[in-house]
Formats: C-alpha cells, structure tokens, sequence
C-alpha cells in the first residue's frame, strides 16, 4: 500500500484507509445469515441447504483438503536436505509459473515476514526463482543491492525497502540475500514501485559534486511537496525541478559516471540500466505524481478521496510497467518473487466489496499472458494483534461464520495452505466460487469470490506486530 514519507502524511493515509472504508464499505454481504440456497454442481442441482449447513460442509471439506504447514520459521542454512518437504505440494502448482506473487493483508504482521522469508528460500533453492522484486523503490532496491554483498544485512535491508519491513523477522531474509552473492545461484533484490523513500538519491556515483548537490536538494523539495498541501508553489518549481533530474540522467550515462557505479556497487552489474529507469520514473512522477499528491492531501483534509484514489491507479499503473520492464528487458530469462500487499497483487481488486481501494490495480492490470504464468498467493490472519503502517498495534477481528478464514480455521493447524486455482465448483468447496467475507488489514471487512482474486491462500493463526528496527544505526530515516 501507499508508503508517505513523512509523520503528517501518514496520519493522513490511515485517515483515508479507515474513513473510505467506511465509506465505501456499506455494501458488504453477510457471511452467515439464515438462507437457503440451491447449490449447481456440475450441471446438476442438489438438494437445498441452510447456511449452517452449507458451513458445516465447507468446514468438513477443508480439513480433507487444506495442507498444513510444518513451520513459517526461515530455514537454518547448515539444516540440510529436508527443510522444506511440507512445501513440496507446492511443486506441481508452481511447475511453469514465471511470477509468484506473495501477498499479505496487512504489512504489520511479523509471521507474514517469517513465512514469505521461508517461501521465498524454498523458491529460489528447490524450484530456481532467482529475483526478488519487492513493493519499494526501484532505485532504492537497486542501489542498496549493488552493495549487498560488502554491507552489512541490515544496512541492505533498511537502503532498499519501505520501514513497514524495517523488523527483526525480516533479517534472515537479508542474510539469506547476502549469503547467496557467494554462491554460484545470488537471489537478485530489486524493487519495482515509482514512489519517493527514504534514504533519498544522493548522487554518490556522479562526478560532479554540485550536480549531486542539486539532485539531493530536488529530492528533498519532491518529498516535502508530495506530502504537502501548496500546490501553486509547486507548479512554480515544477520545471526546475524537472531540469535537475534530466541533468542528472544524462550524467549518469557519462563514462566516469559509469565506471564509479562498478566501483562504488560492485554486486549489481544491471544497475546501469535500474539507475536510468530510477531516474526516468523520477521525472514521470516529478510530471505529475506529486501534484496528484498535493490534491489527494487536499482532498483527504476535506473528506473527498477522488484524487486519492487516482494517485493510486496512477501508481499502481507505474508499478506494473517497471515489473514488467524487469521481466522482459532486464531479467528476461528468470523466474520472479514478488513481495506487495494482497491488494496490489489480487487479480481483480476493483470487484472486492467493501474495500478502500476500489479501483485497478497492479494485480488486475496485468496481462493476460502473465496472468497465465504467474501464481497468486494471498496472506491472511485469523486472529491475534497486526500493525497499521505507523506501528500502531490493532486487534483481528473475531472471524464471521462463513468467512474465508473462518472455514480456513477449521483444518485446525496454525498455518493452513488451500489451493484455489486447480479446483473444481462442488458442494464441499462452493464457497471459493461465492462471495464471502475476509478482513483486510485485520479489522476491514471484505466481500469477494476467493478464487476470482487468488490462485492460493495461506491462513496464519494467533499473529503479532513485527519487532521494529525503526531507530538503530542505519543511516536511512524514515
């Protein structure tokens, strides 16, 4: 989801994430009314039931069916074979998908990072995904990449992504990144979002000292306006600032420019290419992101979310084309981990009722081809305490009868896996073909067809807060 840059700026995200939702969220269905239903299972109609019955079945159904996973915790790289063999269903699932998507409902979970971290290392070992491309700035990712394999992990880990991430269960994900630069199969870290973060560019690779001033300068002016309200004053300076970034890029193409970058970020050898369409992404949003921003901030302060609903399309649109830039130009022959928010990778956001973000998003926009080759996995918890995105704990709400995680409860595992993808409409398993109920971030109610938005769901039990590392000695500052 939207990452601001600044205190203000966030409080003013939550605003628009719980009062939209409010707003929006009138036309929710109920999961466990008293109703009565004929079922169509393949061509046939079977007799009428309740909706307690109809869960009952669904319950039944799922404990036959549901995988449960032996642990979320990252594997231990002196374990050995066997690590992952309660991973192994998902072999056949996954056997020619190009893109895996992971997903989670919330970026304040610290289990989603210990899972996704565990996925993520069986992926790139036992099935050869070999690029990580995470919900955060492209050049960020690729900047803090190129010393990945000198630097410290935690210095990696706070250069490339949003702070949301910025937690102790994250870490073996970036010492998994920086072991493997020694080995003959590295995990690639890239980003593939447009946004400005935190560390800002600093132009250590040009030459020119009072070019990369100006660039440090530009930087901060684009983040300060982003997360203001002065739009004239920044249509004033607009095209100056535009200026700095087109110097800049044609700077970076010079051959010392060049040369400084091998120097300076030895272990990334396509960061020429990342840097320019960093760069190129800069000027774009420098065009007409930041003013966006300017009238979503306004908007938002008066209770009217047009404009931030279009600086999300707009983003989302972005993020896609650079995602698809990295799979077709940069990384053409490699198989791709994508690390987002459920709702930027579901297949078809703008159909979820009752949802914040009511509108296309990366997920949906994506080609039909890709579509075809990629593999969609959905995060969810059923209960415990998660994180807004300010670090704010907040309770899961007690789940609906009926609900997606209140069937998925009932394999009784702590960690539950369904495949949606390769199933069939019957009885026992209708409820992946209907509406029903989930909570995003935990607390906001969702209606949704499961198997329309996701090729798979996985179901974590009793979560908490990531254990932040917001304030320690790396030099970013969120």
């Amino acid at each position: 989801m939207t990452h601001m840059l600044k205190n203000k700026t966030k409080k003013h995200m939550l605003t628009a994430f719980i009062l939209t939702a409010s707003v929006i969220g009138s036309t929710v269905f109920t999961g466990n009314s008293a109703y009565a239903a004929a079922e169509a299972v393949q061509g046939k109609v079977t007799e009428v039931r309740t909706s307690n019955e109809a869960i009952a079945e669904w319950e039944s159904w799922t404990k036959d069916h549901a995988y449960k996973l032996e642990s979320i915790q990252p594997a231990d790289s002196k374990g050995g074979a066997g690590q992952f063999k309660d991973l192994d269903m998902l072999k056949p699932l996954l056997h020619d998908k190009r893109i895996v998507f992971l997903g989670e409902s919330s970026h304040g979970v610290r289990e989603f990072n210990l899972a996704k971290t565990r996925l993520i290392q069986f992926l790139h070992q036992e099935m050869g995904y070999n690029v990580l491309a995470f919900e955060s700035g492209l050049g960020n990712a690729s900047l803090a990449y190129g010393k990945s394999g000198t630097q410290s992990a935690e210095q990696t880990m706070k250069d490339s992504i949003f702070g949301v991430w910025w937690a102790q269960e994250t870490m073996p994900l970036f010492e998994y990144i920086k072991t493997t630069q020694k080995s003959e199969q590295p995990l690639a870290l890239t980003g593939f979002d447009m946004q400005l973060q935190f560390p800002l560019l600093d132009g250590d690779w040009l030459k020119d000292d009072k070019l990369a001033q100006r660039l440090q300068e530009a930087e901060e002016k684009l983040s300060e306006y982003s997360a203001g309200t002065d739009l004239k004053a920044y249509q004033k300076e607009k095209a100056q600032l535009i200026q700095v970034y087109k110097d800049v890029l044609k700077a970076t193409g010079s051959e010392s420019s060049q040369a400084l970058l091998k120097e300076l970020y030895p272990t990334n050898d396509k960061l020429p290419v990342l840097l320019e369409r960093s760069l190129n992404d800069r000027i774009s949003v420098a065009k007409e992101y930041v003013e966006i921003s300017i009238k979503s901030n306004i908007g938002m302060g008066e209770g009217e979310y047009t404009w931030f609903l279009k600086s999300m399309e707009l983003r989302d649109k972005a993020m896609l084309d650079n995602l698809m830039w990295l799979a077709t130009d940069v990384y053409p022959t490699e198989k791709f981990i994508v690390w987002a928010h459920n709702d930027h990778i579901r297949k078809a956001q703008s159909e979820v009722m009752g949802s914040p973000y009511p509108v296309k998003l990366m997920g949906e926009m994506l080609p039909d081809d890709m579509k075809k080759y990629s593999y969609v996995l959905g995060l969810y918890p059923a209960s415990g305490e998660t994180a807004d995105n300010m670090g704010n704990p907040h309770d899961v709400l007690p789940l609906a009868s009926g609900s997606v995680e209140s069937i998925l409860s009932a394999s009784g595992s702590p960690y539950t896996f369904i495949d949606l993808r390769y199933r069939t409409n019957e009885r026992g398993n209708s409820w992946m073909f209907e509406p029903r109920y989930t909570y995003s971030w935990g607390m906001i109610p969702e209606s949704l067809v499961a198997r329309d938005q996701y090729d798979g769901i996985l179901l974590i039990d009793d979560v908490k807060p990531p254990l932040y590392m917001r304030s320690t000695s790396s030099k970013s500052v969120e």
